[in-house]
């Protein structure tokens, strides 16, 4: 990995050169709270955001994308072709890169590639920037506080300059021909070091650290802990609306006005929605909101984790703000620290 070292006064330069090819989408003010959206100036950037009400999820993976069309009468079917426009995500932070970076595991396997997605991220830059945890971030426990790969551009911010992490070739040439760069000094690295310390004990300690958290699923799995959260969810789907990482879809196909022509599209589903898992013939593999909940938490914290080696659940706490009901995964680390007293 190449390192170097940028004025702070230089990011307006860099966020110009982006912009003569490519789309720039960035977090700005939102009402109450941050989102990300194209900009067309580096005034309207916010780098010192809180995290984001929704993810940069819907730049890679759309909540609606047509897959082909088709003619009804010609029994016809055409490819549809996408037109990407070229983008940077420009202040990611690393909870959201490490979701992309879950996402790609599941869109980019080898076996089956899908190429609506790939076809989003070959587009499409990452530009993060180091961040300062709210009180309902847990992602430091989840092992997704960090980001080593799935960015371009990685700013930390050291106060007045900017350490850089060099990701590809591409973003290597922009920052290049835009900032003064120079080496990173001994000084340059001890106050990342302090940084990067003064960060970790920025978490709250209200959350548990819990070890061997996929055992803990398996153990738990009858426990009557599920039927309690189960009776409090409001099967409102807002958890998977704003969580970075969930990545369920249906499949429609929308004919239009004149019932001749239409298109298959995929939409993005939610698998705490109680619609979920009916199939053909009216049986419902998860009938019961504790079903839902449950197979969610146990997707976030051990399913996909025994097939590739990482946590799916990033711990950015958009869900433990979304929900109504407080449930989160927050909520089943406490669980398993009672169950730990209860133990002891």
């Amino acid at each position: 990995m190449l390192y170097r070292v940028m004025d702070a006064s230089e990011l307006p330069r860099l966020i110009d050169a982006f912009m003569e090819k490519y789309e720039v989408v960035a977090p700005v003010k939102s009402g109450r709270s941050f989102a990300f959206e194209p900009v067309s100036s580096f005034d309207e950037i916010v780098l010192d955001y809180p995290t984001t009400l929704t993810s940069l999820k819907k730049y890679i993976l759309p909540p609606r994308e047509t897959l082909f069309e088709f003619n009804v009468e010609d029994a016809d079917v055409t490819d549809y072709t996408l037109r990407i426009r070229p983008r940077v995500l420009f202040g990611a932070h690393a909870c959201d890169i490490n979701a992309l970076n879950n996402l790609d595991l599941v869109f980019e396997d080898a076996r089956y590639p899908d190429p609506y997605y790939e076809a989003h991220r070959a587009a499409t830059m990452v530009v993060g920037i180091n961040c300062s945890p709210a009180g309902s971030c847990f992602c430091h426990l989840l092992d997704a506080d960090e980001v080593r790969s799935g960015y371009d551009l990685f700013l930390q911010d050291l106060g007045g300059r900017y350490l850089v992490s060099i990701g590809s070739v591409e973003a290597a040439n922009i920052l290049e021909a835009a900032c003064d760069l120079r080496e990173a000094t001994d000084e340059d690295r001890r106050e990342f070091r302090r940084l990067t310390r003064e960060r970790q004990e920025a978490f709250s300690n209200d959350i548990p650290d819990i070890q061997e958290i996929p055992m803990l699923m398996d153990a738990f799995h009858k426990d009557a802990f599920w039927a309690e959260l189960g009776e409090r969810c409001l099967s409102c789907t807002a958890c998977s609306a704003v969580c970075p990482t969930c990545y369920c879809f249906d499949i429609a196909d929308v004919l239009d006005p004149d019932g001749k022509t239409g298109r298959r599209e995929r939409i993005l589903d939610a698998c705490t929605s109680p619609q979920f898992a009916l199939v053909t013939g009216g049986h419902n593999f998860r009938e019961t909101a504790r079903d839902r909940v449950r197979h969610r938490m146990y997707h976030k914290l051990n399913g996909f984790n025994s097939k590739h080696g990482r946590y799916l659940c990033v711990g950015c706490g958009r869900c433990v703000r979304a929900c109504k009901a407080d449930i989160s995964p927050i909520e089943v680390l406490r669980f398993f620290e009672r169950k730990g007293a209860e133990d002891a």
